[in-house]
């Protein structure tokens, strides 16, 4: 079943060089072994209801136990720390249908 990793920037970016930082290390991730989709990039919010991020990125994944392994693969978690000092942001695993 379809999973997907949703990550909110709460904030706008306030140290541009570690969010390129963290890009560039993620970027490299794409493809090989992962098996995901990038299905929302930084795309316009429409908020409906309370505040809206300042962006969202979501990514599927096969299942949720790919979508972890992606998120605690040694490589992801190398380039985590370049994100949370870039901004502020909210990230969580939703099971799809």
């Amino acid at each position: 079943m379809a999973a997907y990793l949703i990550v909110y920037r709460e904030s706008p970016v306030r140290d541009p060089a570690e969010m390129e930082r963290y890009q560039a290390q993620t970027r490299q991730m794409s493809g090989g072994d992962w098996k995901l989709t990038p299905r929302v990039i930084y795309g316009a919010v429409t908020p409906l209801e309370g505040q809206a991020p300042d962006g969202v990125i979501m990514l599927e994944f096969p299942t949720v136990e790919d979508a972890r392994a992606w998120y605690e693969s040694p490589a992801y978690q190398a380039a985590l720390p370049h994100r949370k000092k870039a901004a502020d942001f909210r990230a969580i695993i939703v099971q799809g249908m």
